[in-house]
């Protein structure tokens, strides 16, 4: 795998995580309800979730959901289930409304950084869209019998740090806005434009069909 090989895949990488999407989304709700930590700890799962996406499309399990359409649709929905949920939550929120009372108790219970990992990892993991993307642009950088697993994975360990860079910087300039975006209204329509948007994604993923 030559050096120009890893380059256009960065690219192509760096295209897919900065297209909007449930990731973006998920660090603009966390950073300023639950701190740069919280959004860090989103970020690392979203990472995390590329490893198990690149191991299933090296493994070859990735095929397995696009020729079964059992597995497909399994997963499929699963995912979608997920998204929509997170999305009725924070819509949910957002037309029950908060008292200045209200919102400062909730700040002693902000979401642990294990939650905050859970969150991204699962955001990210149950998503066949991802899958798509390796099965799609893997075969274009692997060649057969001779791309090490090792060489594979440097693929997606340069997803990963691409990945980790742009919602990291993302998390630090939203923490530095945090302050002044606290209120009660900033709050409600946050976390109504959150829902909306992630039911929105649920209801797109559940309507995805493989075309590979």
């Amino acid at each position: 795998m030559s050096f120009a090989d890893i380059l256009t895949f960065a690219i192509v990488a760096a295209l897919l995580v900065m297209s909007p999407g449930p990731n973006g989304v998920l660090i603009t709700k966390t950073v300023p309800t639950s701190g740069r930590a919280a959004g860090l700890a989103n970020t690392l799962g979203f990472m995390s979730a590329f490893y198990l996406h690149g191991a299933l499309s090296i493994l070859g399990i990735s095929v397995i959901l696009l020729q079964s359409a059992w597995a497909f649709a399994a997963v499929k929905y699963i995912g979608a289930a997920y998204l929509f949920w997170i999305g009725a939550k924070a819509l949910y929120a957002a037309m029950k409304g908060e008292t200045t009372a209200q919102t400062v108790a909730a700040a002693k219970h902000k979401r642990s950084l294990l939650r905050a990992y859970g969150e991204g990892l699962l955001t990210n993991a149950l998503n066949p869209k991802v899958s798509m993307f390796y099965l799609a642009a893997f075969p274009q950088f692997i060649t057969a019998g001779e791309t090490t697993a090792v060489a594979a994975f440097s693929l997606v360990t340069v997803h990963a740090l691409i990945c980790g860079l742009w919602f990291s910087t993302m998390t630090v300039l939203l923490a530095r806005l945090s302050r002044n975006l606290r209120s009660n209204s900033f709050q409600r329509w946050l976390k109504g434009v959150t829902g909306v948007v992630f039911m929105g994604f649920g209801l797109k993923l559940a309507s995805l069909r493989p075309n590979l």
